[in-house]
C-alpha cells in the first residue's frame, strides 16, 4: 500500500511550519509573479524562500514552488533569467502547466522534477501518458474527476505520481480556468489575479416574456445595469459560488487506489488554517494507512474551520444533473466563508514560570468564561477560560483583538514544546 504524501499550502514561513508541526509531509508555495497567487506574499524575496526551502529539508520534508501562471510573451521572455537563482535554492519540484514553459524549463534544467499543475485539466490516463513521456514526474490530476475515474488512470498508469485535491476552494470554471473577473475587472484569473468574482452578491431582475417564457437577469450589486439569464430561490442567488472541496470520508478510498499526494488548498489562508487541517488529514491518513475505520468526528472537525458550506465535489459518480447534485456543489445562501463552531482566538508564544501562566498573542475576542480548545501537535484539549491578565499582571476579563497579549492558565500537562499551541473559541 502506498502512504500518500499530505500536501499543505504555505503562504508564509509562518504557514509552512504550522503545516509541518501538524503533520504535513510536503508544502506547496509560490512566487508572486509566475503562480496563480499574483498577490503579494512572503516568497516573493529570494532570500525567504531560500530560507523555507532550507528549513523543510532539514525537517526531512518537501517544498515543491509554484510556476504554473498561463503566460503571456512578457512573462516568458522573463521567465527564464528570473527563474535562475531560484532553481538553485534547490526546491524539490516546480508545479506547472504552460506547455511552453516546461519546454523551456526541460531544456534549461532537465533534472529539475515537474509537476503538471491542476491549470492543464488532466482528466485522462492517454494526457497523463503524453505528459509522462515529456519526463513529468507528477501529474495533479483535474478537481472534475470522480474516485472510479481517478482509480481507472491510476490502473492504466501506475509508474507515474499521481496527486489530487481533498480539501479547499472549489472553481465554477474548469479547475480554475474562469474568465469572470477578466470580465468584470481586467484581472485575468490565469495570470494569478482572480477577484473571486463568483463569490459576488447578485440579485435578479424581470424582464418581459418572449416566446420561452419569462426572462430573469442577472445583477450585480456593484454593476447596476449589466444583465445577464439567471435562476434564483427564496435567499437571493450565489449561482456562480461552490462550496468548499472536503473529501477527508474519501481518503482512505484515494489510499487504496495508490494516490500519492493528497493535497490541501489554500495559499491565502492563515498558518491556523494550515494546522487544522494537517492535522485532520493526518490522522485520516494514519488511519486509512493502519486499517482502522474511518473516524466521522473529522467531518465534524473540519466544520469548525470557515468554510462556504462543505461538498464532496466530483468525487461519487454524478446522476444525470438535477436538483439534488446542484446543491452538492452550489452555495445560495452566503458568499463568505463562516465558522460556526470555533474561531482561531491566539497563539500561545511560552510560558511564565513566575506567573504560572501562559503568554497568548491575540488574534480574535475572546473572554473569561469562554469555552477555548488548545491545539497542539500532541493532541487538542478543551478548557473553560477562569481567569485573564494583562502585562502588569492585573485580571482583565477580555482580550480585545489582534495585537494585544494576555496572559491565562492552561491545564496540565501542559504540551511541549508550547510555542507550536494555538488557541481557538467555540461559538
Amino acid at each position: 500500500m502506498v502512504v500518500p504524501e499530505l500536501l499543505s499550502p504555505a503562504g508564509s514561513l509562518a504557514m509552512m511550519r504550522r503545516a509541518f508541526a501538524f503533520g504535513a509531509d510536503a508544502v506547496y508555495a509560490g512566487q508572486p509573479r509566475y503562480s496563480l497567487r499574483v498577490r503579494n506574499n512572503e516568497f516573493g524575496d529570494a532570500a525567504r524562500l531560500g530560507q523555507a526551502i532550507d528549513e523543510a529539508h532539514a525537517a526531512g520534508k518537501a517544498f515543491y514552488l509554484v510556476s504554473n501562471v498561463v503566460p503571456h510573451n512578457a512573462k516568458v521572455r522573463t521567465y527564464l533569467a528570473d527563474m535562475e537563482d531560484i532553481v538553485a535554492l534547490s526546491p524539490d519540484a516546480l508545479i506547472m502547466a504552460d506547455p511552453g514553459l516546461i519546454d523551456l524549463v526541460r531544456e534549461r534544467w532537465p533534472d529539475m522534477p515537474i509537476h503538471l499543475s491542476v491549470q492543464a485539466n488532466t482528466v485522462n490516463f492517454a494526457a497523463v501518458r503524453f505528459w509522462q513521456k515529456l519526463g513529468l514526474r507528477r501529474i495533479i490530476l483535474s478537481r472534475e474527476l470522480s474516485i472510479p475515474e481517478i482509480a481507472e488512470i491510476r490502473q492504466q498508469c501506475p509508474d507515474i505520481e499521481l496527486e489530487v485535491f481533498i480539501h479547499g476552494a472549489l472553481c465554477i470554471a474548469y479547475s480554475g480556468r474562469c474568465l469572470l473577473s477578466g470580465y468584470f475587472n481586467r484581472r485575468d484569473a490565469n495570470q494569478g489575479a482572480c477577484t473571486n468574482a463568483c463569490r459576488w452578491n447578485y440579485t435578479l431582475n424581470a424582464a418581459a416574456a418572449d416566446a420561452a417564457g419569462d426572462v430573469w437577469l442577472l445583477e450585480e450589486r456593484e454593476r447596476p445595469g449589466e444583465m445577464m439569464p439567471i435562476e434564483e430561490d427564496e435567499h437571493g442567488t450565489y449561482i456562480l459560488n461552490s462550496k468548499d472541496l472536503r473529501a477527508v470520508e474519501h481518503v482512505q478510498r484515494l489510499v487504496e487506489i495508490g494516490v500519492d499526494s493528497l493535497k490541501i488548498e489554500g495559499r491565502t489562508k492563515s498558518p491556523y488554517y494550515a494546522a487544522r487541517t494537517a492535522q485532520i488529514y493526518r490522522r485520516a491518513i494514519d488511519d486509512a494507512v493502519t486499517g482502522r475505520p474511518f473516524d466521522p468526528r473529522l467531518l465534524s472537525a473540519l466544520e469548525s474551520l470557515a468554510n462556504r458550506g462543505y461538498t464532496d465535489g466530483f468525487y461519487r459518480p454524478r446522476r444525470n444533473a438535477d436538483l439534488a447534485d446542484q446543491a452538492r456543489l452550489q452555495n445560495y445562501q452566503r458568499g463568505s466563508s463562516e465558522s460556526e463552531h470555533s474561531r482561531y482566538v491566539g497563539d500561545v508564544l511560552n510560558w511564565d514560570e513566575t506567573r504560572q501562566l501562559a503568554e497568548v498573542d491575540v488574534k480574535n475576542h475572546f473572554a473569561v468564561g469562554d469555552r477555548l480548545e488548545l491545539i497542539h501537535p500532541s493532541g487538542n484539549v478543551t478548557l473553560r477560560l477562569e481567569r485573564m491578565e494583562n502585562a502588569d499582571g492585573q485580571a482583565i476579563p477580555t482580550a480585545p483583538g489582534n495585537g494585544h497579549r494576555v496572559w491565562i492558565p492552561l491545564p496540565a500537562p501542559r504540551p511541549t514544546p508550547l510555542a507550536e499551541a494555538m488557541l481557538a473559541r467555540f461559538s
